[in-house]
């Protein structure tokens, strides 16, 4: 077909014009007067918001000649768009285009230094993304909060009661969580073995109804004791040995 279209070419007044422009250029007009033209583009693998971004960032327009276009140039386009984590383009002659992107996976809402984003499941800011959007992700607050979320909201997914009494959580010096409630309660955590402090404060909600109680604050930071503080501040904090 490549032959056809090249001798098409030469012999119907378009030597000057290939000459001019490349015999690559000649090739791809004579196959557009043929019907290899792009009709349609087809996104797989994005949402309706990275789709936008993703025809905007390739520049396809209706009718253009199918065989010109650079791939790989494209490739590298759509690549820059912020919620593209790879990509990979498929030319269907004679007028399809198919983009196929793996999108990056919103994970967490981040305030930090007074600004809030939203990451990745690899705590990544992905600039396009509007919080106001997501109002559903949880919020992560403070420095490092961001790189660590991944580690500690499978645990909080994990345990529905908790999740869904929580407001924030919160980084401490980067090296350990508070778990702020929607009550205003604080669940402190220690920088070592959360998984086990959350293990210990299930067992006791289980048992107790502990996050029911209304305690300001419940300190697990020492894994053998749980100290719990009543919500008024008067009393000193009550010592709850053993997890019990």
């Amino acid at each position: 077909m490549l032959t056809i279209a090249v001798a098409a070419v030469l012999g119907t007044g378009g030597r000057a014009e290939m000459v001019g422009q490349g015999i690559a250029g000649g090739i791809d007009r004579a196959f557009g007067a043929l019907g290899f033209r792009l009709n349609a583009v087809h996104v797989q693998g994005a949402s309706e918001m990275a789709s936008r971004d993703i025809l905007a960032a390739t520049g396809l327009y209706k009718d253009q000649p199918i065989l010109g276009l650079d791939l790989e140039d494209m490739r590298r386009k759509v690549m820059e768009v912020s919620w593209v984590e790879d990509a990979r383009i498929v030319r269907l002659l004679p007028n399809t285009l198919v983009i196929a992107v793996k999108e990056r996976l919103t994970l967490a809402v981040w305030q930090h230094a007074g600004q809030i984003y939203v990451v990745d499941q690899h705590g990544r800011v992905i600039p396009k993304a509007d919080p106001a959007r997501f109002a559903s992700l949880p919020l992560v607050v403070g420095l490092g909060a961001n790189e660590h979320a991944a580690q500690i909201l499978p645990a909080i997914e994990a345990r529905p009661r908790l999740k869904d009494k929580l407001l924030a959580l919160v980084r401490v010096d980067d090296r350990r969580w508070d778990l702020r409630l929607k009550d205003g309660s604080l669940v402190q955590l220690p920088a070592v073995d959360e998984e086990a402090a959350l293990l210990q404060l299930d067992q006791l909600d289980q048992r107790s109804r502990i996050l029911e109680l209304g305690f300001e604050r419940i300190d697990l930071r020492d894994p053998n004791v749980v100290a719990v503080r009543p919500r008024d501040g008067v009393l000193p904090g009550q010592l709850v040995a053993g997890g019990a």
